[in-house]
């Protein structure tokens, strides 16, 4: 690493002072914190009330209709699981490389799994339409002698996601032990003994700090196989069956792809956000976006080459199915959706992040919302058309997304949102012990 680069991943400061500084960021809350929280749970709230009118009134005051049995739920699903490949795939790959820029980014990345999960893996309980039977899909033994259907896509998702959640808040909570003994030793009351009992009684000795420094690299490897496991257990859902344009052989790869490139673009959008509304411009530096940038196009390209090999088998095959959904998506009803979705993916981010001179943290920024606009038309445009058009002409339908589903839709993003907001105050979004020289390099 040469003298220029050294400069830039430098600590800010000494431990003490950047102790102090990022202990003080959680202090205190202003109007405009306050008022987010505020909007932000009124939002979750009403998306409750939107959730508790379905189950009252069943699942037919949704706009799912035959032949579409799947729309915004399993939409959102996805995207959201896709979306939690951020905080596992980004922050295990780096820790276990020693990437030594990765000390401000892994926390509010690792941040981002574990909201994105506890989101995503409401939506199979939603789409059941009555939750309260959720352990049917449980492998129990019961009274009735039955057990879950193990070829059922609801079973594989519940138990991805349960391993998945548990693996990941682990690898959250294992780095977070140093700063919550730094936290129990600045707090007073019971907040101060809540911090040192999730401390686990740290004391910073060598022993501890060698059994942490392996849990956490043991942690790292488990949770990338996890998270591939998981995203592919997902692609499952669709290309195990016989539907037109799902039956694919691509779509487990692909899937991992399309998760790891939103879960670039929604922690670029975080660290954009922390930077500027906590003032962590000192810590969050240029670089950093610029790192996570070139991963950004890396990944924009290959979703573009997986893309367009999909799309060109279905169409050199010529299937009477399979190209009238081709058709329907690509230049039918939701043509303008599918060209919208390429220009968010490749052509925004080859132009803004791929033109050097272009390059900078706004338009960073700008091609990560793009992209995450993009992924989820790319789960919509996967989801509907498809179940629209089946192989028999007589079930062809239509879907349109009722206001319950909208304001669940809303709610998740919304809750998204809230959970970051008042993760910021209970904790450091950066690890405080990273930044201690006696601390040895991890």
């Amino acid at each position: 690493m040469n003298a220029a680069s050294t400069s830039a991943l430098a600590p800010v400061s000494g431990h003490a002072t950047v102790r102090a500084d990022l202990l003080g960021r959680m202090r205190g809350a202003s109007g405009p914190y306050l008022a987010s929280v505020a909007v932000c749970a009124t939002i979750v709230a009403w998306a409750l009330f939107a959730w508790g009118y379905q189950i009252v009134n069943g699942f037919g005051s949704t706009g799912v209709r035959r032949p579409v049995y799947w729309g915004f739920y399993i939409v959102n699903f996805v995207f959201w699981i896709g979306i939690s490949h951020a905080g596992t795939l980004i922050s295990a790959i780096l820790r276990l490389t020693g990437a030594e820029w990765r000390k401000p980014v892994t926390r509010a990345a690792e941040a981002i799994t574990v909201f994105c999960l506890m989101i995503g893996g409401l939506f199979p309980l939603i789409h059941i339409s009555r939750p309260w039977f959720f352990y049917w899909m449980l492998p129990y033994p019961n009274e009735r002698m039955l057990w879950p259907n193990f070829r059922s896509p609801l079973f594989w998702d519940l138990t991805a996601i349960l391993t998945y959640l548990a693996g990941s808040v682990i690898y959250l909570y294992l780095p977070l032990i140093p700063d919550l003994a730094e936290l129990a030793n600045h707090s007073k009351g019971a907040k101060g003994r809540i911090y040192r009992a999730l401390s686990l009684g740290w004391t910073g000795s060598d022993r501890q700090w060698q059994a942490l420094e392996r849990s956490m690299k043991l942690m790292a490897v488990v949770i990338l196989a996890i998270a591939v496991s998981v995203h592919s257990v997902v692609a499952y859902d669709f290309s195990m069956s016989v539907m037109p344009t799902w039956h694919n052989t691509i779509f487990a790869p692909y899937f991992v792809v399309g998760a790891i490139f939103s879960g670039i673009a929604a922690l670029v959008l975080v660290m954009a956000a922390l930077r500027k509304l906590m003032g962590l411009e000192g810590y969050l530096r240029e670089v950093h976006f610029v790192n996570l940038s070139k991963l950004l196009l890396l990944m924009s390209l290959i979703w573009g080459y997986f893309t367009f090999s999909e799309h060109l088998t279905t169409w050199y095959g010529n299937l009477p199915s399979e190209i009238r959904v081709f058709q329907f998506r690509e230049h039918g009803l939701y043509g303008m959706l599918f060209w919208t979705m390429v220009a968010c993916n490749f052509v925004v981010p080859f132009v803004l992040v791929g033109v050097s001179r272009l390059r900078s943290i706004p338009t960073i920024a700008v091609s990560s919302a793009a992209v995450l606009v993009g992924m989820w038309l790319e789960r919509f445009l996967i989801v509907i058309p498809p179940l629209s058009n089946p192989p028999l002409a007589a079930a062809w339908g239509s879907y349109a997304p009722s206001w319950i589903e909208l304001s669940i839709t809303a709610g998740t993003f919304a809750a998204m949102v809230l959970l970051y907001l008042l993760f910021v105050k209970a904790f450091p979004i950066i690890a405080i012990w990273e930044y201690n020289d006696g601390v040895r390099a991890r």
